[in-house]
């Protein structure tokens, strides 16, 4: 079965609907679009929610969310899938791989959105029998543009007492998975450090001021902030990712810049990373005759879990995976980010990481050129949310 309608889904199968899944998962990741620019992923997903006779309305341009089972009488949830892609070009020449020069799902946003369709398909099966209503959040924009900021101001969450989510992991073995209570992922940030000097000959450096020279100094200073500055207890990652100084062979240039990435298992330590690489780039610097300016992003905080819907998101992940699900060797909070943290920061909820290295090609991480996501997630996380919602086991 490709295209899964009303008049089609009362027969459909579990099995026959985790294959259209597949199918759409595959259409999406031919035509990745980057963060804000989800025009035809969105379209997509409303023709298809559309044909099943599920109402949506638009949220945050291109978001879209829609509610099964409204009139339900409990405590309502959420269940949220991404649907962004990456700026990069797909080397993994698969028969699916983007047809969108320089953009590509290389994080599993396509896969993401796909699960939620091969659960939501099967939840509107059954909506007559649903404890509660189960809103249906595709979000746009994560990849850095707080599309779930965007999304909750205009109403993604009203009368949601509940949120789930979900991201695959390639560092983590399939059938395998983490939720802690607490901090799950990361906060993160970035920062822009401009290192003002004097140019000139190369064989006359000391009538120069070289940024060159300076921005190796404030490199190697800036590692010292997590080793010198914060208690071991306090994980976080100060990681100079560019130095941008082009001049010519025989040329010391003016200027330099330097950009880079935080990352924090608190937000609670984040003003005094900040403060530091602010004062340690300046002081040293100075130092070595140069001026510096510092820019700082914060981006997103801490995805930080409820104990009692992790607790719950725990138990379902067990009752799929077996009592093993758990994947202990991974360390927690993983040190990247996700912007699921406005939607824990506003409501309670719970966001799982799940294994997606199966040992046959999905072992590339997220935001790799050669990323493929685990069609295999989809029956298993498919299978995931529709317990979340209360729906029968799929077969």
């Amino acid at each position: 079965m490709t295209d899964i309608r009303e008049d089609t889904l009362a027969r459909a199968t579990w099995t026959s609907l985790v294959e259209s899944a597949v199918m759409l998962r595959h259409d999406l990741h031919r035509h990745p679009e980057l963060a804000w620019q989800e025009e035809r992923t969105a379209s997509v997903i409303r023709e298809r929610l559309s044909a099943v006779g599920i109402a949506w309305r638009a949220c945050a341009n291109t978001g879209t969310v829609a509610v099964i089972a409204p009139n339900a009488t409990g405590a309502p949830i959420a269940l949220r899938a991404d649907i962004d892609a990456l700026p990069l070009n797909e080397a993994t020449q698969l028969s699916h791989a983007s047809t969108s020069p320089g953009c590509m799902h290389a994080c599993g946003h396509d896969g993401h959105t796909a699960t939620l369709f091969a659960a939501l398909w099967w939840l509107k099966q059954h909506e007559a029998i649903l404890p509660a209503p189960v809103t249906l959040v595709f979000q746009p924009a994560e990849e850095g543009g707080h599309g779930a900021r965007k999304m909750i101001e205009d109403g993604a969450l009203d009368g949601v007492s509940k949120i789930f989510g979900w991201h695959n992991w390639p560092a983590i073995p399939f059938g395998k998975a983490v939720c802690p209570d607490g901090a799950v992922m990361a906060a993160n940030g970035t920062f822009e450090i401009q290192l003002l000097g004097q140019g000139g000959h190369a064989s006359q450096p000391e009538l120069c001021r070289d940024p060159v020279l300076a921005a190796s100094a404030v490199t190697l200073a800036l590692q010292q902030i997590v080793s010198r500055h914060l208690r071991p207890q306090d994980a976080a990652v100060v990681s100079v990712t560019s130095i941008d100084a082009k001049s010519a062979d025989t040329i010391i240039p003016d200027t330099a810049k330097m950009c880079g990435s935080i990352r924090l298992a608190h937000d609670g330590i984040r003003g005094r990373v900040e403060d530091l690489i602010t004062s340690i780039s300046q002081d040293t610097a100075r130092a070595y005759g140069v001026r510096a300016e510092v820019e700082l992003f914060p981006r997103y905080g801490a995805t930080i879990n409820h104990a009692g819907a992790a607790a719950e998101y725990r138990q379902v992940l067990a009752a799929e995976f077996g009592d093993a699900w758990h994947s202990s060797d991974t360390a927690i909070p993983i040190m990247a980010s996700e912007d699921f943290s406005y939607y824990l920061n506003k409501i309670p909820g719970a966001f799982a990481l799940v294994g997606a290295d199966d040992n046959n090609g999905h072992a590339a991480p997220c935001h790799s050129t050669r990323y493929d996501f685990n069609d295999s997630l989809i029956r298993h996380m498919g299978r995931v949310y529709a317990r979340l919602a209360g729906a029968p086991l799929p077969e």
